[in-house]
């Protein structure tokens, strides 16, 4: 018996005022709807059937999914913001592509030795899905990495724990690899003097601040040898571009008048 199938492949989808779908035993054929809903008015002329073994029907999934999931879940949080690193997703999207290019490995040897034309769209959907698959996987990593980048300049060269904790290995070795030659750089700069280019990100208003501490932090000097303790509660008064670290890091907090 032939039931309707809802297809949502990707980007697109069928039109569907014009067309439906529906299963056939172990393959998918395209129906006319103007033609009437009744699968006895014929396929589409012109439009593969797919065999079924290749879709998961809308409800219980379908492939690329898993990849697509990935990056709803990057959109999901907002800039600045790194979600725990997913690996069993990650891993899941890894298995799916490894299967689908076997079965386009298989296909492709049995089309070529078989002569067998009516698998070429298979291995082209399975193609689409991989790539597909790549783009997503490719896109997570780069968005986690430029997140990452980010949090150097917000905070530093020493990220909060709860932070590193949502970063895999290889991201905590990039991170350490970007703040060294993020250093280098800084140092090279004002005739060998070095210059800090993450201070200042907007344009101050006023060159001292008035701060109050959060936490007991300790001793801390300034530009003209003053020592100052820092003190949880504490308030001080002290240069903006020697404060602002301190502030992103959440030991200081700046008192808005």
């Amino acid at each position: 018996m032939l039931a309707p199938v809802d297809l949502k492949f990707g980007p697109t989808r069928l039109p569907e005022r014009h067309f439906f779908l529906a299963r056939d035993h172990n393959t998918l054929r395209f129906f006319p709807r103007n033609r009437s809903e009744s699968p006895a008015a014929g396929p589409v002329p012109g439009l593969f059937d797919f065999p079924c073994a290749l879709f998961v029907f809308h409800g219980t999934g379908m492939f690329c999914e898993k990849a697509i999931e990935l990056i709803r879940e990057l959109h999901r949080m907002s800039d600045g913001q790194l979600p725990a690193f997913n690996e069993d997703g990650l891993r899941q999207v890894l298995q799916e592509m490894e299967a689908l290019y076997d079965q386009n490995q298989s296909d492709v040897n049995e089309a070529k030795a078989e002569g067998r034309s009516d698998l070429i769209a298979s291995i082209k959907l399975r193609h689409c899905c991989l790539l597909r698959n790549q783009r997503c996987v490719t896109a997570y990593l780069y968005d986690r990495l430029l997140r990452i980048r980010a949090l150097r300049w917000e905070y530093g060269s020493v990220l909060p724990a709860n932070v590193r904790f949502h970063m895999c290995a290889e991201e905590v070795q990039w991170f350490s690899q970007y703040k060294k030659s993020l250093a280098s750089f800084m140092r090279s700069l004002g005739g060998g003097e070095g210059l800090d280019i993450t201070q200042d990100m907007k344009p101050p208003k006023s060159l001292y601040i008035e701060v109050r501490c959060l936490k007991d932090h300790g001793e801390f000097e300034i530009d003209d040898g003053t020592v100052i303790l820092l003190k949880k509660n504490s308030q001080h008064f002290l240069p903006r571009w020697k404060c602002e670290q301190l502030i992103r890091q959440g030991v200081l907090e700046h008192v808005m008048s």
